[in-house]
């Protein structure tokens, strides 16, 4: 007669400590999981303004730049530059875009101004974020 065998119970602290060390595992990894999700609903205030500064100080500092039309249309403000370029602030997805490229997010308000100070043409950049942080800069055109 064959005798019948059940599961040990070594064996079944085998399974049990097995299946603890994968359940731990995999609550590991789901927790920096969804803790990368919630930091990528955050946006970083200073890194937007710095990826808008970036791209408008590289295209003022173009030889011979020149803007062509600068104003404030239906809740939007944008600035046109002669080589094409075109900077728009559309208040109602508060994002800045250079020709159809959103290149910054999180702004309450962008206002462009165009001007002539001491002989030199001057772009004025008035911007303000979600935060509250309000930012001014001035740029010389290059001729």
């Amino acid at each position: 007669m064959k005798s019948q065998r059940g599961i040990t119970l070594i064996s079944l602290t085998i399974y049990v400590i097995g299946m603890s060390i994968i359940i731990g595992i995999i609550s590991i990894i789901s927790t920096f999981f969804y803790k990368n999700v919630e930091k990528s609903d955050v946006i970083d205030s200073i890194t937007q303004y710095t990826n808008f500064n970036r791209a408008f100080a590289e295209e003022v500092n173009r030889e011979n730049i020149k803007v062509l039309a600068c104003g404030q249309g239906n809740k939007q403000n944008y600035i046109v530059f002669d080589n094409g370029v075109q900077y728009t602030f559309i208040q109602s997805n508060k994002g800045i875009y250079r020709n159809k490229v959103k290149i910054c997010e999180g702004i309450e308000r962008c206002i462009f101004s165009y001007d002539i100070q001491n002989g030199k043409n001057v772009v004025n950049v008035d911007i303000q974020d979600i935060e509250g942080k309000e930012r001014k800069r001035t740029y010389t055109l290059r001729n």
